[in-house]
C-alpha cells in the first residue's frame, strides 16, 4: 500500500516560516516528479512547486523567492520550506508523487494558516 504522509503544517503569523515534509512509503517503483499543491476554501487546487528526480524545480509565480522545494531521494521525501508567509498562503497543502509506471498518489493534506 503506497502512502504519502505529510507533516509540518500549522498556524503562523504573517512573515513567519513553516517547513512541510512528505514521506512516501510502500512503493517499489521509482518516483519521477514530486510536488506540492494547495487548495484554499472556495478555490481550485493549484500547483505550488514541483521538483523532478534530477532536482529541476518549478514554482508558482505567487511563491517564487519565498518558498523552496527540495527532496531526499534516499528517503523518498519531499520538503517545502515556506518563508515570508502571507495570509493568502492559507490553504490545505497536499503533496503528490508521480511514479515511473505512470501513476500518481496524493497525500491527505496538511493545513497551513497564516494570520495577519
Amino acid at each position: 500500500q503506497v502512502r504519502l504522509v505529510e507533516s509540518g503544517g500549522g498556524l503562523v503569523q504573517a512573515g513567519g516560516s513553516l517547513r512541510l515534509s512528505c514521506a512516501v512509503s510502500g512503493s517499489i517503483f521509482s518516483i519521477n516528479n514530486m510536488g506540492w499543491y494547495r487548495q484554499a476554501p472556495g478555490k481550485q487546487r493549484e500547483l505550488v512547486a514541483i521538483i523532478g528526480s534530477g532536482g529541476m524545480t518549478n514554482y508558482a509565480d505567487s511563491v517564487k523567492g519565498r518558498f523552496t522545494i527540495s527532496r531526499d531521494n534516499a528517503k523518498n521525501t519531499v520538503y517545502l520550506q515556506m518563508n515570508s508567509l502571507k495570509p493568502e498562503d492559507t490553504a490545505i497543502y497536499y503533496c503528490r508523487a508521480d511514479f515511473s509506471i505512470g501513476t500518481s498518489r496524493w497525500g491527505q493534506g496538511t493545513q497551513v494558516t497564516v494570520s495577519s
